[in-house]
């Protein structure tokens, strides 16, 4: 069994908040559109700037969509990205329900490790 790194426990712990692990779940949702769209963007050879000439819109707000931190996407906009890079969009609903396994995205690090010179 893998050892725990201190980040893993301190999220553990966070996450029992109800709160919190609301906050965190909406945050991996926003990283997630983010990378599929500009992942999609660059397959595509477009620059953020062409795609905007050609959705009839600025470089920023191509800049906004791709941003994690972004909360506003609109599936009308959603639906005109996709169809000028030609993909379309799948929304999934999923159950409510309390993820008991949170894993995360990094290799165990162990920090502070002392050697035992004796």
């Amino acid at each position: 069994m893998k050892q725990k790194t201190n980040f893993d426990k301190y999220l553990e712990d966070q996450l029992q908040d109800d709160v919190f692990a609301a906050r965190f779940e909406k945050a991996g949702e926003a990283w997630e559109i983010a990378i599929q769209l500009a992942a999609l963007r660059k397959k595509s050879g477009l620059s953020q700037k062409e795609l905007a000439r050609r959705l009839g819109t600025s470089q920023q707000q191509i800049s906004r969509l791709e941003s994690p931190l972004y909360e506003g996407h609109s599936l009308s906009m959603l639906r005109r990205v996709a169809e000028v890079l030609g993909a379309r969009v799948h929304i999934e609903f999923q159950s409510a329900e309390k993820q008991k396994n949170v894993h995360v995205a990094e290799k165990q690090t162990r920090y502070g490790a002392k050697k035992n010179n004796k």
